[in-house]
């Protein structure tokens, strides 16, 4: 079993900057892809960004040039800079990690706002 616990959400207005944090624990094998996805109310759950072990990544065009995923294996965490904050960015933001295995693991969700 693998926990994920984010933390880093809440208000900001627009044009602000955030980092969320995604904290995993329980049983990590070393060949995983990490991402973030968003929710918005009455929209489909849409993936972010994510990054492999190995360190490549990919971002989705709404965000691209603004959102950065990273990761820090020694310390099991993943983060989400986030800059240049739309109101569109409004949405609960979910981590994720897939094993190779096929076991997928979601953390709690995080809100994120975006309002002047």
């Amino acid at each position: 079993q693998v926990q994920l616990v984010e933390s880093g959400g809440g208000l900001v207005q627009p044009g602000g900057s955030l980092r969320l944090s995604c904290v995993a624990s329980g049983n990590i094998f070393s060949n995983n892809v990490m991402a973030w996805y968003r929710q918005a109310p009455g929209k489909q759950r849409e993936l972010v960004a994510y990054i492999a072990s190995g360190g490549s990544t990919g971002t989705a065009d709404a965000v691209k040039g603004r959102f950065t995923i990273s990761r820090d294996n020694a310390k099991n965490t993943v983060y989400l800079q986030m800059n240049s904050l739309k109101p569109e960015d409004t949405a609960v933001y979910y981590c994720n990690m897939l094993h190779t295995q096929g076991e997928q693991y979601w953390g709690q969700g995080t809100q994120v706002t975006v309002s002047s």
